[in-house]
C-alpha cells in the first residue's frame, strides 16, 4: 500500500498503467482517441486534447483530474480520467515580466497559471473534479499573512544560495541535516528574517507550489511534506524538530500536509470564471522532480527517476533513508519506502544557452553514442553546485571548446552523464540502496543518443518512462485526492 497522510491507496492503483486495450500511437502509451484535436498558439504556448467524438452515452459524467508543473522555464498542464489515459495536455513558456530590470516572477507566475487554466478546453474544464500541481524544489515565498497574502520580497528561487544564514542555520540543526546548505529553504528563511524587515513577526512562508494552490483555493499557510522537507521539516514524524519550533521564526511556517491532500474547494470566483464543477477541490502538491518520479511509475526499490530539464535532478527508491547536506543529498517519504537523491545546476539549461533546438536535434544525430568523449566539462549555467557536490563557488567548465560543434556537444552529453553517474554512485555509498534501472522524464528523455551515452557511462539499463512530464505525475496527485474527499 501507499501511504500519503493517514489514507492509503495501493501502489498499483496510483501508478498502475491505464488499460491495455484501444488504439495507440507508436510514440505514446496511452490509448487514443478516435479523434484528436491538435492546436498551435504560437511560440510560447500549445496544447492537445484527445477527444471521443463517438457520441457515446455517459461521456458527460466523466471525472477528470487535472495536474499542472511549474519548472525553471515554463508550465504544463496534463488532465487525466479515472483510468490514467490523457485527455488533454498543454504548456507555455513563462512571459518576460520585469520588475526594476529584474524578472518578476510573481507576475509571470500568476499569468501563467490562469492561462494554463484558460488553455483548457472548456468542455474539459467543466469534468474536472480535482487539481493539484507541482513547483520548483526550495522556491521560497515570504508573503503577508493577511487575507490579501501580499508578497514582502523578490521569491528565493530553488538555485539561490544564501550563504550569510548557513552558520546559524548549522548551529541548530543537527550536523550534515539537509537545511544545511545554502541553498535549503530555511537558509532563504532564515537570510530574510535577520533584514529585520517591519512587521516579520506578521509573515508566512510558502513554496512556490503551495503559493500557487493558494491563488486556487484561498487558504493561506498550508503545504505539502515533500516541499516542507528543506525548511525542516519530519517526514518520517510527520512533525516541525522542536529545535526549528523554538526560532523566533517557527511561527512563519506553513502547516503541512500530505501530497495530494484535498485543501478545499476551487474558489467560487474561479469555478464561475473558467466553468470548472461546483464540487472541485484543489489539493496539495509537491515539487518537481518528486512528480516526475510518479509519473515514471518507478515502484521497486533499485529503481531510480533522472529528471532531465533544465536542471538534473535524480530519484532512487531506496528501503533506507539517506540525508547529507555535505553532498546535497536528502529523502523524501515515501510509503515503507524513501526517495533518495538530489538537484544538480547541471541540465539542458545550459545547453540552451549554446545551442538553439533545431541544432541540438541537427548535432545529436551526428554523435556515435558508443564512443566516449575525451572532454571533460562541468555544464553549469553560473557558479554555484548544490549536488553531487555541494559548493556554492563552484565555477561552470565548459573550456576547451573543439572546433566541431557535434564533438562540442557530445563532450556536454557525457560530461553531465559523468555527474548523474557521481550521484548514483555517491548514494549508494551513503547507503542508499544500489541502482538497478534508470527512467528518464523531463526533456531529455526525447534525446536517444544521450540515453544511449548515459546508459554507456552508468552501465545500467536507461529507458525513457513511460510518460516523462512531471504534470502527469500531479494529476496522479489530483486523482489521489479526489478518491480521498469521496471516501470522507
Amino acid at each position: 500500500m501507499l501511504v500519503l497522510g493517514q489514507f492509503q491507496i495501493s501502489s498499483f492503483e496510483l501508478f498502475r498503467s491505464p488499460k491495455q486495450s484501444g488504439c495507440y500511437s507508436s510514440s505514446r502509451s496511452v490509448p487514443l482517441p478516435r479523434t484528436r484535436f491538435y492546436c498551435n498558439l504560437g511560440r510560447s504556448s500549445d496544447f492537445r486534447v484527445m477527444a471521443d467524438m463517438s457520441g457515446d452515452k455517459g461521456t458527460n459524467f466523466e471525472k477528470l483530474y487535472l495536474g499542472m508543473d511549474f519548472g525553471t522555464s515554463g508550465a504544463r498542464f496534463t488532465v487525466i480520467d479515472e483510468q490514467g489515459w490523457i485527455k488533454a495536455e498543454g504548456k507555455r513558456e513563462y512571459p518576460p515580466f520585469m520588475k526594476e530590470e529584474s524578472m518578476d516572477w510573481v507576475s509571470s507566475w500568476k499569468a501563467t497559471l490562469f492561462s494554463l487554466l484558460e488553455d483548457i478546453p472548456a468542455t474539459v474544464r467543466s469534468l474536472v473534479s480535482s487539481i493539484s500541481l507541482d513547483g520548483t524544489s526550495a522556491t521560497t515565498f515570504i508573503l503577508n499573512s493577511s487575507e490579501n497574502g501580499e508578497v514582502l520580497c523578490q521569491p528565493f528561487l530553488y538555485n539561490q544560495s544564501c550563504p550569510d544564514a548557513l552558520p546559524e542555520v548549522k548551529s541548530i540543526a543537527p550536523e550534515n541535516h539537509t537545511v544545511c546548505s545554502g541553498s535549503s529553504t530555511l537558509c532563504k528563511l532564515v537570510s530574510w528574517w535577520n533584514t529585520e524587515v517591519p512587521n516579520r513577526e506578521s509573515a508566512v512562508l510558502l513554496h512556490q507550489a503551495d503559493w500557487l494552490l493558494w491563488l486556487l483555493h484561498g487558504r493561506l499557510g498550508v503545504s505539502d511534506y515533500n516541499n516542507a522537507l528543506k525548511v525542516g521539516y519530519d517526514p518520517e514524524s510527520e512533525s516541525y524538530p522542536s529545535w526549528l519550533l523554538s526560532q523566533p521564526y517557527s511561527q512563519l511556517l506553513p502547516m503541512v500536509q500530505a501530497p495530494g491532500t484535498s485543501t478545499g474547494l476551487l474558489k467560487e470566483s474561479l469555478r464561475r470564471q473558467f466553468g470548472f464543477p461546483d464540487d472541485c477541490i484543489v489539493c496539495t502538491g509537491t515539487t518537481d522532480s518528486i512528480a516526475a518520479f510518479l509519473a515514471a511509475r518507478a515502484t521497486e526499490p533499485g529503481k531510480a527517476v533522472t529528471s532531465l530539464g533544465s536542471t538534473l535532478a535524480i530519484k532512487l527508491l531506496s528501503t533506507k533513508r539517506v540525508d547529507d547536506a555535505r553532498y546535497g543529498v536528502y529523502s523524501h517519504r515515501l510509503d515503507d519506502k524513501w526517495l533518495v537523491g538530489g538537484a544538480s545546476n547541471t541540465g539542458g539549461a545550459v545547453l540552451r544557452q549554446l545551442f538553439s533546438d533545431e541544432q541540438l536535434e541537427r548535432l545529436s544525430q551526428e554523435i556515435n553514442p558508443m564512443v566516449a568523449s575525451s572532454l571533460d566539462y562541468y555544464p553549469l549555467q553560473s557558479s554555484g553546485e548544490r549536488f553531487p557536490i555541494a559548493d556554492p563557488n563552484l565555477a561552470p567548465r565548459l573550456l576547451p571548446r573543439p572546433e566541431s560543434n557535434v564533438e562540442y556537444l557530445h563532450g556536454i552529453f557525457e560530461s553531465i552523464a559523468r555527474i548523474e553517474g557521481k550521484g548514483y554512485k555517491l548514494l549508494k555509498e551513503l547507503g542508499a540502496t544500489e541502482a538497478e534501472e534508470v527512467f528518464t522524464a523531463g526533456g531529455g528523455a526525447k534525446n536517444d543518443k544521450w540515453i544511449r551515452i548515459r546508459q554507456r557511462v552508468l552501465g545500467l539499463p536507461v529507458k525513457k518512462a513511460v510518460h516523462t512530464e512531471a504534470s502527469y505525475g500531479a494529476s496522479l496527485l489530483a486523482l489521489k485526492g479526489a478518491k480521498q474527499n469521496s471516501n470522507l
